[in-house]
C-alpha cells in the first residue's frame, strides 16, 4: 500500500513528483474553472493563470477529470496535475467527504508510477483529511501478482529494457502520498489518517483476495489466509472441514461444494475484546468459483465468477480491520467458502438437502447456491446470540437489474437496523438502497416435497433471496442483508477511487457499522 504523511509545507516548495489541486466547475452563465482551496501557491506560481491555462487545454472542473501541466519556474516539483472536484460548495459551505474521496482517488491513478505525489486539496478538519488519505490509498491499488516479464514467459525478451522498465513504472502503485494542510501533530488529522491506512489495508485485502483467480484461491486457501491473519492479529479462529460440516449436518454448504474436487469449508473468525457491551455477527458467502453446478451457467456469464467469494472476502477484511481499530465491539466473521461445480457427485434439480437448522430445501435450480451456503452459516451466526446479524453477499443478478452495478441493496427484518446500515454506508461513502421483504413472496418458495424450495418466481428475484434467507433466522434476531453483486466487481473501465476488478464492495460500511455500533449509537 502507499505511504501516507501529512505535511504542512508549501506545494510550491515541496519536493515530489507532481502537485495535486483542486478544480471547480464553471457555471452555466460563463464562470470559468477556478482553483479550489489549497492550490493558491499553485495559481501564484503560474502568476494567477493557472485556471486559464486549464481552461485553454479543455479542462470542465467536471468531477474526476485530471489535466497534467507542466510546473513553472520556482517549484520544487516539475508536473501539476490538476482534478475535477465538480460545482464549487454554496457559500459558507464545505466539500462533502465523497466528492474529496473521488478526487483524491483519480488523482492517484493518474499518477501511477510516480514516487510521491502531494495533494494540495481542500482540507478543513480531519473529516477532509479521512476523506483525501482514503481516496487517494484506495485509488492508488494496484494488483499485480500475476503479470511477469516477457523473458519469464517465452525465455527471451520481447521489449527493451527500457521499454520494460517504463511498463514495469505505469503498472506500479503511487508509493507516497502526501496531504498538504493537514497537521502530523494534530490528533484529529493523525488518528484521521491512521484509521484510513487500516481502511484501506482492508479493502486492499478483500480486493486481493477477489482477484484472485480460482485456481488458486481455492476455499482451502483462503483458510490458509485467514489463519494467518487470526495468527498475526490476535484473532479466534475456528475451521470446520468436509468431516466437520457432515458430522454437524450443514447440508447446505456440502450440497454446494459436493461437485467440487475442492471440499468446502466453515470458517469463524472473531474479534473479542473484554470490554465489549455489544456484538455483530457477519456472514459471508464465500464461492470461490461459481459455474452454476448443474444449472450451468450460460456462455458469458463465467468469466468473472471468481468473485463469488467477495462477501466472504469483505466480512474476513472487517473482522482484521476492527482488530486493529481495537473497536469496543464484538465482531464474529463467518465465512461460508464452497466452490460450486458440475459433475457426477454434483447435487442436481429436484435433490433436497437438510439444512443445518434441520429445514429442507429442494433445491430447483443449483445456481441459486449461495443462499443455500448463507442459510447454514446463518443459522449456526445466530446460536451465538449475537445483537444483530449482518450478511453480504454477490447473491442475484435481480439485484443488479434493479440498482445497477454501483448500489447495493439492503433488506432486513427490523426498519430501524436496515436505516443504520444504510446510514453506515452513507457514513462510509458506498451507494446503497433499503428493499422490502414483502411477506406475500413467502408463498413462492413452498414446495411440494420439501419444507421451502431454493427458487420462486423471477419476478423480485433479488427480495426472493432475502425472503429464503429470512427462514434460517433465529426467533428474534435482528437482521440486514447487503446484496452485492452489482459493485462488488468492476467488468468497466476505473472511476474515482474504483479499480477495475475487485472493489471489496461493503468492507466500509460494515466497518463503519462496528465503529457505530461500539460507540452506542447502533443497537
Amino acid at each position: 500500500m502507499s505511504a501516507l504523511t501529512l505535511s504542512t509545507s508549501s506545494p510550491a516548495t515541496l519536493r515530489a513528483d507532481a502537485v495535486v489541486v483542486g478544480v471547480t466547475k464553471g457555471s452555466p452563465e460563463g464562470r470559468p474553472p477556478a482553483v479550489a482551496a489549497g492550490g493558491e501557491a499553485v495559481d501564484k506560481a503560474f502568476g494567477g493563470k493557472l485556471a486559464a491555462t486549464l481552461e485553454t487545454l479543455g479542462a470542465t472542473g467536471g468531477e474526476g477529470e485530471t489535466t497534467k501541466v507542466p510546473a513553472p519556474s520556482g517549484m520544487k516539483a516539475p508536473l501539476v496535475l490538476a482534478v475535477g472536484l465538480g460545482a464549487a460548495p454554496a457559500k459558507g459551505s464545505s466539500y462533502d467527504a465523497e466528492t474529496l474521496r473521488r478526487a483524491a482517488g483519480a488523482a492517484a491513478r493518474a499518477l501511477a508510477g510516480s514516487k510521491k505525489a502531494a495533494l494540495a486539496l481542500p482540507v478543513e478538519g480531519a473529516e477532509s483529511v479521512a476523506a483525501l488519505a482514503e481516496g487517494a490509498l484506495l485509488g492508488a491499488y494496484s494488483f499485480t501478482d500475476y503479470r511477469g516479464d516477457d523473458t519469464a514467459k517465452t525465455g527471451k525478451p520481447a521489449k527493451s529494457a527500457k521499454a520494460a522498465q517504463a511498463e514495469t513504472a505505469r503498472s506500479a502503485p503511487l508509493a507516497e502520498v502526501a496531504i498538504l494542510g493537514a497537521k502530523p501533530r494534530d490528533k484529529a488529522h493523525k488518528a484521521a489518517a491512521e484509521r484510513a491506512e487500516v481502511l484501506a489495508d482492508a479493502v486492499a485485502r478483500a480486493r486481493d483476495l477477489i482477484n484472485t483467480p480460482s485456481n488458486d484461491l481455492t476455499p482451502a486457501a483462503f483458510v490458509a489466509e485467514a489463519q494467518d491473519a487470526a495468527k498475526e492479529h490476535g484473532l479466534k479462529i475456528e475451521v470446520l472441514d468436509e468431516k466437520a460440516l457432515a458430522k454437524g449436518g450443514y447440508g447446505g454448504i456440502l450440497g454446494v461444494g459436493v461437485g467440487s474436487e475442492q471440499p468446502p469449508r466453515l470458517v469463524r473468525i472473531a474479534y473479542a475484546p473484554a470490554k465489549a457491551k455489544k456484538s455483530l455477527a457477519l456472514v459471508g458467502k464465500g464461492i470461490t468459483y461459481d459455474s452454476g453446478g448443474i444449472s450451468l451457467k450460460p456462455a458469458g456469464h463465467n468469466e468473472t465468477m471468481k468473485s463469488d467469494m467477495s462477501g466472504a472476502a469483505a466480512v474476513f477484511a472487517t473482522v482484521v480491520a476492527a482488530a486493529r481499530l481495537q473497536l469496543d465491539v464484538k465482531v464474529t466473521g463467518w465465512l461460508a467458502l464452497a466452490e460450486n461445480m458440475p459433475s457426477g457427485s454434483a447435487t442436481r434439480p429436484g435433490d433436497v438437502l437438510t439444512m443445518y437448522s434441520g429445514k429442507t430445501v429442494e433445491v430447483l435450480n443449483t445456481d441459486a447456491e449461495g443462499r443455500l451456503v448463507l442459510g447454514d452459516a446463518l443459522t449456526r451466526a445466530c446460536e451465538e446470540s449475537p445483537d444483530a446479524v449482518v450478511d453480504i453477499a454477490t447473491l442475484t443478478g435481480a439485484m443488479v437489474v434493479a440498482l445497477g452495478n454501483r448500489t447495493f441493496g439492503i433488506m432486513a427484518n427490523d426498519d430501524a437496523f436496515r436505516s443504520a446500515v444504510q446510514e453506515s454506508a452513507d457514513e462510509a461513502g458506498e451507494p446503497s438502497w433499503p428493499m422490502p421483504l414483502p411477506s406475500e413472496l413467502r408463498a413462492a418458495i413452498d414446495s411440494p416435497v420439501a419444507d421451502i424450495k431454493n427458487v420462486g418466481d423471477r419476478m423480485g428475484g433479488g427480495l426472493l433471496a432475502g425472503v429464503f434467507l429470512r427462514e434460517f433466522l433465529s426467533e428474534g434476531t435482528t437482521w440486514a442483508h447487503l446484496d452485492i453483486a452489482g459493485p462488488a466487481f468492476n467488468e468497466s473501465a476505473p472511476f474515482g477511487y474504483t479499480p477495475k476488478g475487485g472493489t471489496g464492495s461493503g468492507v466500509r460500511t460494515m466497518l463503519r457499522l462496528a465503529e457505530r455500533t461500539a460507540d452506542g449509537e447502533v443497537l
